[in-house]
């Protein structure tokens, strides 16, 4: 079987969150169909710089449920190429259109589309200016509408999105692939290095209304209270201090090509994390680096753990701070042992090979 792939970008540098899901389902793909039979079209490609026409025209066809990158055109070629395929993969539900354009071509082949997340959910959490978000759920909601009617198969990363599909399109998912990973730390030895009597928290996230909130949140409500040191790693993390209140000796690396050495000297991964959708990338990573790791609700949803075991799962400052200060009192291994079992028993990406073979059934 022939699958042709709509991605959101073609990426340069590092895969952010999302772009890392995006690359595991090619994975998944490639592993089922054979590399050959896969090809890939990307809606946009950052070796090409975006224009102010580029802007102008992604803003003008909004209305007309085109997201951002697409256009008549594309959506056209994508239609004529799609026939020399059995199956087209749509990795983002913000490309609906697509589906609906395909079903109204007469395309025979299968349809299946990838939720990220409930992107109305998603987009309302990163936009924070009332009118800009109204006017792109508006053709974000038009979108998963037309993946809920015109797609065969639909998959989300879990139960939850699942349900908020129902609920809000009358459609449940037909497949659940959580977040998974190749397991890129294999190693003979682990390190067997304590916790400090001042932890190193470290912040990984992207700079995005979510993510900015819940860290500011964090030094608003916890950071005075607790004796930790904080660093923050992140695409685009150096305008924080622009628009957040940001202690000054905080370390903020905006740009690091390899995290492997911002994993290893960590103590505890920080998540305070308290609106968005699907499934969070950066709790999935640090279950493969076997870390210490403190979250919300949020952040751990979708994963099957013991908060107890894995760091501690915290809603309030009161909560962040009880955890912290145990850490603070009673050093433990900085490489957890069951954080990274879990991920071996439930987040590596053959987990989810079986899952993604019904698309072929």
């Amino acid at each position: 079987m022939k699958v042709l792939i709509i991605r959101y970008k073609k990426s340069q540098n590092i895969f952010e969150g999302g772009e890392q899901v995006s690359h595991r389902n090619l994975n998944m793909l490639q592993t089922i169909a054979g590399d050959s039979n896969v090809s890939t079209y990307y809606v946009h490609d950052e070796s090409k710089k975006s224009t102010i026409s580029d802007y102008l025209k992604g803003i003008f066809l909004f209305p007309s449920n085109y997201f951002f990158g697409l256009t008549p055109g594309k959506v056209q070629k994508i239609c004529e190429k799609a026939l020399e395929y059995d199956m087209v993969f749509i990795d983002r539900s913000i490309f609906g259109i697509v589906a609906k354009k395909l079903k109204q071509n007469g395309y025979a082949g299968r349809i299946a589309v990838f939720f990220h997340n409930v992107e109305p959910l998603y987009f309302k959490a990163k936009i924070g200016n009332p009118i800009a978000s109204a006017y792109v759920n508006k053709c974000v909601k038009a979108n998963d509408r037309y993946c809920v009617k015109y797609a065969d198969k639909i998959i989300t990363l879990n139960r939850r999105d699942s349900d908020a599909i129902l609920c809000r399109y009358g459609r449940r998912a037909d497949i659940f692939a959580p977040v998974t990973f190749i397991d890129k730390y294999k190693k003979t030895e682990y390190t067997t290095l304590l916790t400090g009597k001042k932890p190193l928290c470290l912040f990984l996230g992207s700079y995005m209304a979510p993510n900015n909130q819940g860290i500011e949140w964090f030094f608003r409500n916890v950071y005075p209270h607790v004796d930790v040191t904080v660093k923050i790693v992140g695409k685009g993390m150096d305008k924080l201090r622009d628009h957040y209140n940001i202690p000054d000796n905080i370390e903020i690396i905006p740009n690091a090509p390899d995290l492997l050495p911002y994993f290893e000297e960590a103590d505890i991964m920080l998540l305070p994390i308290f609106s968005g959708s699907g499934m969070k990338v950066k709790t999935c990573e640090s279950l493969m680096y076997g870390k210490n790791i403190i979250g919300t609700d949020e952040s751990f949803q979708g994963y099957d753990l013991d908060y107890s075991r894995i760091g501690g799962k915290c809603n309030t400052a009161e909560e962040f701070i009880r955890v912290l200060h145990d850490f603070e009192s009673n050093p433990r291994p900085r490489f957890n042992t069951y954080s990274r079992q879990v991920f071996l028993d439930n987040y590596t990406e053959s987990k989810v090979l079986e899952n993604f073979k019904l698309l072929f059934v």
